[in-house]
């Protein structure tokens, strides 16, 4: 069994959606002949906004040794964060997750062969690198988001982002192999940096864990039309609808995009109108938001004229939120919005459990690979993020098959299985092989 130093500041018991590739590779690494031995960020304790679910712990192998970094000092708040994103500087987040990451990493026995790192946080890759240089060991970089290169980032100003895409160039250009997790990211690191163009650059996407869709669930036994969006919006809404004017007036965000299309806004307007169309249908309709949301999606589903259809339970553990969608009579989700023919390079992780589900898909999404994915799965119904009208005439749609009892399509099996954790894991161990064959 080879080892692997897994550098992963995300990992259960924290929930939600940064821990799920990661565990999932760390669940299956072990029957490719792989063995991981985790270097994770602190437990999280006390009142945290970060999600917190234990019984993902259960598929953590027992063999898996999980080396956690102790929080010496507490991690900067928001508002620390942003000050030091305008004023450039590295943060003391940065340099705690750094240190503290090489410090375990210099407790770790020597047989670890191969150094890998997760990332977000970016900060993931320089202790990689620093720990690959110091034990004079390959490092593999994995990004989950396309870091500099994704459109939904928001920099202070075109300076910081210019910043930010040679800090990537230079630290990814250490790397014996880059991972990117949509092929569209893939094309657009080859593009964006030359210098990068002979390094190997490879796919692996994100994808749902096969467990979770083989357990029997309990059928619903009420009447209603259930629509569900499983997770949270955006985050990062917040902060850019208080500064959006200075954020595109110096460059920080990307032209075009349209982060408020990724909130529940267009959705909501697009159900009044529906339910003032067909009068018969709140009488049937139910919409569930499970998962964080901000204040202001909340207060956008308070203002709604239909908030009396929609239940907010929060967030939900791993196992009830895979219940609800696999039980829901129409799963909903939205992304920014780009200028057409633009193409994004990000697709949410939801997007493959809600295709292995089989369940009816509502995606209002731009064109991309996850406008591609859902496309040939068989099972969705597509609209622009910012289409009301076109959301309307999908909700109809759903709606009549759903009371018709049919469905909306067959779902493409062997197209969806290509996305199922143990194919991904497979995938890296071949990648880890080729690596340490050179």
């Amino acid at each position: 069994m080879r080892k692997i130093l897994f550098i992963a500041y995300h990992f259960p018991p924290e929930g939600g959606v940064a821990v799920q590739r990661t565990l999932n590779f760390v669940e299956a690494l072990p029957a490719e002949g792989f063995m991981p031995v985790v270097v994770a960020g602190p437990t999280p304790f006390g009142p945290t906004r970060v999600p917190i679910d234990p019984c993902l712990l259960d598929r953590v192998p027992a063999t898996v040794r999980v080396h956690r970094a102790q929080q010496a000092a507490p991690i900067p708040s928001s508002y620390q964060r942003v000050a030091e994103r305008w004023l450039g500087l590295s943060g003391v987040f940065s340099e705690w997750w750094v240190r503290g990451a090489q410090e375990i990493a210099a407790t770790i026995g020597d047989d670890v062969e191969l150094v890998y790192a997760t990332m977000s946080p970016f900060e993931s890759g320089e202790a990689a690198f620093k720990i690959s240089d110091r034990r004079g060991l390959p490092w593999v970089a994995d990004l989950r988001d396309p870091w500099a290169l994704d459109e939904f980032t928001i920099t202070p100003t075109i300076l910081h982002r210019k910043l930010e895409m040679r800090k990537m160039e230079r630290l990814l250009g250490t790397a014996a192999l880059i991972i990117m997790n949509t092929p569209e990211a893939s094309e657009a690191v080859r593009n964006a940096f030359p210098r990068l163009r002979g390094k190997a650059i490879i796919t692996i996407t994100n994808g749902f864990c096969e467990k979770d869709f083989s357990r029997e669930v309990a059928e619903r036994r009420d009447l209603k039309f259930r629509i569900v969006h499983s997770g949270g919006f955006s985050p990062g809404l917040d902060l850019w609808l208080r500064r959006k004017r200075i954020y595109r007036a110096l460059g920080g965000a990307a032209r075009g995009v349209d982060l408020l299309a990724r909130s529940p806004l267009s959705f909501l307007k697009a159900v009044e109108r529906w339910c003032d169309l067909r009068p018969e249908v709140p009488q049937n309709l139910e919409i569930v938001f499970a998962g964080q949301l901000t204040e202001r999606d909340r207060a956008m589903t308070k203002d709604s004229a239909i908030a009396r259809l929609v239940q907010c339970p929060g967030h939900l553990a791993h196992d009830k939120s895979i219940e609800l969608v696999r039980t829901a009579d129409l799963l909903f989700f939205t992304m920014h919005n780009l200028p057409r023919g633009e193409r994004t390079r990000t697709i949410q992780a939801k997007t493959y459990e809600y295709m292995a589900s089989g369940r009816p898909i509502m995606a209002a999404v731009p064109e991309g690979d996850a406008r591609d994915f859902l496309s040939r799965c068989g099972t969705a119904l597509l609209c622009w993020p910012d289409d009301v009208g076109g959301m309307v005439e999908q909700l109809d749609k759903a709606y009549e098959a759903w009371k018709a009892g049919r469905p909306i399509g067959p779902s493409h099996r062997t197209f969806v299985e290509q996305f199922a954790a143990r194919r991904q894991a497979a995938r890296l161990a071949q990648a880890f092989s080729r690596v340490l064959a050179l």
